[in-house]
């Protein structure tokens, strides 16, 4: 949506990288920021239920397309477990952090599938999003099937986590789209 944007006022393609550049890495910002916020007023639990992390990187989808998405994606919580490391307190931890990933570039990719669409019609962020999160838990969920043998994590575990997060995942499911449906209004122009 936003590579549509910017095509419609005619940037230059040098310009385009440098604003898709800033917009990916105020999403991987707010990525870092959101969950530390969300676990200082609410606890690691908070973290668990609302799944802060994963707002940032649906809007990035959406927004700027699987490419860029994905950049977002695994970006957020490499910086997030990077910054947090260093300030003694990682998050995600080490071990979740491979499988967190995946998980988010499965996010960004799939909503980022849709931003053609959305360009065109802003409901189209409600299915993007939805598919996102159903795909991106999944990628998880697999993940973890294949390689228990390996981890820490089990998949009873993992599902129990996932049971934890729907009420975010459906908050989420709500939120992220209606920002889109803003932020298209505001960046693209229809043709009417």
């Amino acid at each position: 949506m936003f590579e549509n944007a910017l095509t419609q006022r005619q940037v230059a393609y040098g310009t385009k990288i440098t604003y898709k550049a800033l917009v990916s890495a105020g999403l991987v910002t707010l990525a870092v920021v959101l969950p530390q916020l969300v676990h200082l007023a609410l606890g690691a639990p908070g973290g668990m239920q609302w799944l802060p992390m994963y707002l940032p990187v649906l809007i990035g989808g959406c927004l700027l397309g699987a490419k860029w998405g994905l950049a977002v994606g695994v970006l957020s919580p490499l910086a997030s477990f990077l910054i947090t490391s260093a300030l003694g307190n990682p998050m995600p931890m080490a071990a979740r952090l491979p499988f967190m990933m995946a998980e988010l570039a499965v996010f960004a990719v799939v909503s980022g599938l849709f931003t053609n669409k959305i360009a065109r019609s802003g409901l189209w962020a409600f299915p993007a999003v939805i598919l996102a999160q159903l795909s991106g838990r999944a990628a998880f969920l697999g993940l973890v099937a294949l390689t228990q043998s390996m981890t820490d994590f089990t998949v009873p575990m993992i599902w129990q986590q996932i049971q934890t997060g729907f009420a975010g995942l459906l908050v989420q499911a709500l939120i992220v789209p209606v920002l889109i449906i803003g932020l298209r209004k505001l960046l693209v122009k229809d043709n009417d």
